[in-house]
């Protein structure tokens, strides 16, 4: 228990399970190098999709998300998370006879500070720059059937881990969530045509700045890291709510992913 904890408080705020014992490097090798926590995950889950200049409806489906997610420990009480997903959505509008699709491809690089490091519990805060960019197409629309998503935030990042010993393995419970503050966001007129936009070269008032004036968008990530053997099952939910109102469009994004992966863990020099 005492060997278990000591290899905890080097890793857990990076949720890296047993690299000492994998790789067989001696403590002072290890202090040397930089551990890294890498995870691919997918998941399923369901979606909703509204946007006021395809349709005024919400349209209520499936979809699923593939994530990867790196977190680096840098020198000092600091860690790095690099986090990019891809969701992929179908849904149906209330009369179940339209469709929405939506594809969604997000990036987000963030540098979190351990505020409080113990042997089960940590606290990490930081900020991260965030990406996003898709599309939401309908299939009833035949002169603008298609509504184009872009916006690149600042944001707020809170990660909470706490580690169960069970049989002097470490179990990582990890909470995380995300509330993007301040950006800038693709967010074209009501009525604009995207054929005077991108083949006639009108792009006034395309883009935004986006705040909580006219934008809410709140990610809550749970993750549980189980070891099995040499190996490391990551169980997770995600639960992710952009809603933005700005020129008269009103657009909103939801859902509800369930995450299955797998971890892995290594150094760098």
């Amino acid at each position: 228990m005492i060997k278990g904890r000591i290899r905890t408080k080097l890793f857990v705020g990076l949720l890296i399970l047993f690299a000492c014992s994998r790789t067989g490097l001696t403590q002072v090798d290890t202090l040397a190098l930089r551990p890294m926590n890498e995870a691919t995950s997918f998941g399923f889950g369901n979606y909703q999709l509204k946007d006021t200049y395809l349709s005024p409806f919400i349209y209520r489906g499936w979809g699923g998300r593939i994530l990867n997610e790196r977190i680096t420990r840098l020198q000092s009480k600091f860690s790095r998370q690099r986090m990019i997903g891809v969701d992929l959505a179908t849904t149906k509008n209330p009369a179940e006879n339209v469709n929405d699709f939506g594809i969604f491809v997000d990036y987000s690089h963030a540098y979190h500070y351990h505020v409080f490091d113990g042997n089960d519990f940590n606290i990490l805060a930081g900020a991260s720059a965030y990406i996003m960019g898709g599309f939401i197409y309908n299939t009833r629309n035949g002169n603008n059937p298609l509504s184009a998503k872009a916006d690149i935030s600042l944001s707020f990042s809170l990660m909470l881990l706490y580690t169960l010993w069970i049989n002097d393995a470490p179990v990582i419970f990890r909470y995380q969530g995300i509330l993007p503050f301040a950006g800038v966001f693709f967010a074209p007129p009501y009525g604009a045509s995207y054929y005077e936009m991108f083949n006639e070269g009108n792009l006034s008032d395309v883009l935004a700045l986006n705040s909580f004036h006219n934008k809410l968008d709140v990610k809550n990530y749970l993750t549980v890291d189980i070891p099995i053997y040499t190996q490391t099952l990551r169980l997770g939910y995600l639960f992710s709510y952009y809603t933005s109102d700005v020129h008269s469009i009103q657009t909103r994004i939801f859902s509800n992913t369930f995450m299955i992966g797998w971890v892995k863990e290594f150094y760098l020099k």
